[in-house]
């Protein structure tokens, strides 16, 4: 801290210089003395494997260097919470965020950077007529608010791509790219994104995510069938199906995999070993040789001991007493090697067949420490809870009138959930369309108690109707029904609720009290409450005068200290649902976030007392208002000595 507080960065993540930050730890020597990176250097350091030819493998196409622009291209907006269309504002940790998400995903980037363990999204499938884009890629906000009638269009605003456009193709990957390149970063070390996708655009889209996540990280392509009929507007072959392209950040800790279900366990496992303790199943192994003894009663388990890695076994008659070694024609199994064998104490399978050994994993309903078997979804999905036709029912029955047109069906995104989460976790759509996943994830926690969150992101394009006049005002209401019909099944009532934004949820938690009360905050995007000097524009000595007056009222009219404090929250780095609670200071009201870890002061006069006292409360970070020093600058230092006496570490103006 020097003698002046910090200026607060009101501008969202600078991903360049984020991305120079990760080269600077790994590589602190190709950094030099101006912060430029020497890339002679580099190529020193990374020795033969750089690749300097022309010629290399890779995917382009015209405005690709463009994207990179527009990644790096910091954002001025915010986000303005809107309590009236909200439900349950206080208590919830939901969002549903009305902007484009382009934008939206920028302002994420402090406050969510790897906190999202799993993200789906349904993007347009670019068939030429419904996607919508804004032709300027690098005015996101100013085409957004011409877009949404809050600034005069001058021309510009977002317009469908059509298959005539000698760009088709280019266009929907410059819409794409940077938005998935913004949504790795959110997403956590384990976590994973599911993109529902279909033949148009599914060949880009692969190579699109090679690059954005690795190809390495590829972890599957799902065909789902979605309508089994076909469409019959096809002109040679009938589609059946989509695609849902699997991608993760990095490691995924646990397999993807889905809990077998009663029926299945007795279905598959009948029998009981001896005492009752565990099941007798199926053998892991294809070998045509083993089809006739899967699921044979007389398989039993040789137990593997840690220690000098012997086996033994009380039932079958040829058990082995000791480990068989590779050379005495051993050939192991397919998961599992010797070595691993014999340092994990798992149940295993042995059987002496045609003169060699085979060594198979046995699953169990409940494994030894009480774990429930989970199972892998199958790469082809034909489930009739996943047709499309089911996904319009789930909408129609919460809004009647086909307001909606091929919404996903819920228990589609139900099943990628349970796949890829814990109860406790962030799920993320950010083209969330009729909201689907929202629905998803408050049944599901209904179901098991769960506390995983939802963010939804919609663009509010218009649909030409009085009562729904954007796709978001659907997002909004259908979850405003689930979570009413949610309610009614709790309180067994068929009473009609006639104003389900008032609905009284606060002691409405399913089956776990750590549960998320039903409900969702609403923001929506807009221009940042603070106005912000430009550097650039002024041309003339009037045009000065103008700016310097912009600097001395810097707060826009109408703008509210919710609106003020929500903002601050974004650029200093915190989440949405991050706990503030109003607390007096001097005669002054303060705000602590995360239990005083940061304080913010909004007042517009600021005293020696107020400082003090925000001091002696020890924050890691406190925030003031410039203005409220009304140009005092000694008071403004001593605050700085104060602030720096008492250990805060961060004292910054607005």
């Amino acid at each position: 801290m020097n003698d002046h507080p910090e200026k607060l960065d009101l501008t969202s993540l600078d991903i360049a210089a984020e991305q120079r930050e990760k080269l600077r730890q790994l590589f602190p020597e190709v950094i030099t003395e101006g912060g430029k990176v020497d890339f002679e250097r580099l190529k020193t350091t990374l020795g033969e494997i750089v690749d300097t030819g022309k010629e290399r493998y890779g995917m382009n196409w015209p405005g690709k260097a463009e994207c990179f622009r527009t990644i790096q291209a910091p954002s001025r907006a915010t986000l303005r919470p809107c309590r009236e269309e909200s439900v349950n504002f206080d208590n919830s940790e939901n969002l549903i965020i009305e902007g484009d998400n382009l934008e939206v995903l920028k302002l994420l980037q402090k406050g969510y950077l790897g906190k999202v363990k799993m993200i789906y999204i349904d993007p347009p499938y670019n068939t030429g007529n419904e996607f919508i884009y804004p032709d300027n890629f690098t005015e996101t906000l100013e085409t957004y608010l011409q877009f949404t009638g809050q600034v005069d269009a001058s021309g510009r605003k977002f317009s469908t791509n059509a298959e005539t456009n000698g760009r088709f193709h280019s266009n929907w990957l410059n819409m794409m790219y940077p938005r998935l390149f913004l949504a790795r970063n959110l997403l956590r070390e384990d976590g994973v994104i599911f993109i529902s996708i279909d033949d148009h655009e599914v060949d880009n889209l692969r190579k699109l995510c090679n690059e954005v996540f690795g190809e390495e990280n590829f972890v599957a392509q799902v065909v789902v069938l979605t309508n089994p009929k076909g469409r019959v507007m096809d002109r040679n072959f009938s589609r059946t199906h989509d695609y849902i392209l699997v991608y993760s950040k990095g490691f995924l800790e646990t397999e993807l995999s889905l809990p077998k279900s009663e029926e299945e366990v007795e279905g598959d496992y009948p029998e009981f070993d001896e005492g009752g303790k565990f099941r007798t199943l199926e053998l892991r192994n294809t070998h045509r040789q083993f089809g006739k003894f899967n699921r044979h009663k007389l398989w039993h388990p040789l137990y593997v001991n840690e220690n000098n890695g012997h086996v033994s076994t009380s039932y079958f008659e040829n058990a082995i007493e000791t480990w068989p070694r590779w050379d005495d024609g051993f050939e192991g199994c397919w998961t599992w090697g010797l070595d691993k064998a014999q340092s994990d104490n798992q149940l295993l399978i042995g059987r002496l067949i045609a003169g060699r050994w085979k060594i198979f994993r046995k699953a169990y309903s409940h494994n030894r420490d009480g774990d429930v078997v989970r199972k892998k979804l199958k790469s082809i999905l034909n489930e009739k809870s996943f047709y499309t036709e089911r996904g319009q029912t789930n909408f129609d029955e919460l809004i009647p009138g086909r307001l909606f047109q091929s919404p996903k069906p819920s228990a589609l995104i139900d099943t990628l959930i349970r796949l890829s989460t814990k109860e406790d976790a962030l799920v993320l759509d950010f083209f969330a369309g009729s909201g689907t996943t929202a629905q998803a994830v408050l049944e599901l926690n209904k179901e098991d108690g769960g506390n995983r969150k939802f963010l939804l992101v919609q663009l509010p394009e218009p649909t030409g109707r009085e009562d729904y006049k954007t796709i978001a005002d659907i997002t909004k209401e259908r979850v405003r029904r689930v979570i009413q019909k949610m309610a009614h099944e709790a309180t067994k009532t068929t009473k009609e609720e006639t104003n389900p934004l008032n609905l009284n949820l606060r002691d409405f938690v399913p089956s776990c009290e750590k549960s998320t009360p039903p409900g969702f905050k609403v923001f929506k995007l807009d221009t940042s409450n603070f106005k912000t000097w430009d550097g650039a524009r002024p041309e003339s000595p009037e045009e000065v005068v103008q700016q310097l007056e912009l600097h001395v009222a810097h707060i826009l009219p109408g703008r509210s200290q919710e609106d003020l404090l929500t903002e601050l929250l974004l650029k200093a780095g915190f989440p949405l649902s991050t706990p503030i609670e109003a607390i007096p200071v001097a005669g002054k009201q303060v705000f602590s976030v995360e239990d005083g870890a940061m304080l913010i002061c909004l007042e517009d006069k600021l005293t020696p007392e107020v400082i003090k006292a925000m001091a002696d409360k020890k924050p890691s970070r406190v925030i003031c208002l410039d203005a409220g020093f009304h140009g005092n600058d000694q008071l403004k230092t001593n605050a700085v000595q104060t602030m720096k006496a008492r250990g805060v570490l961060k004292f910054q103006t607005v």
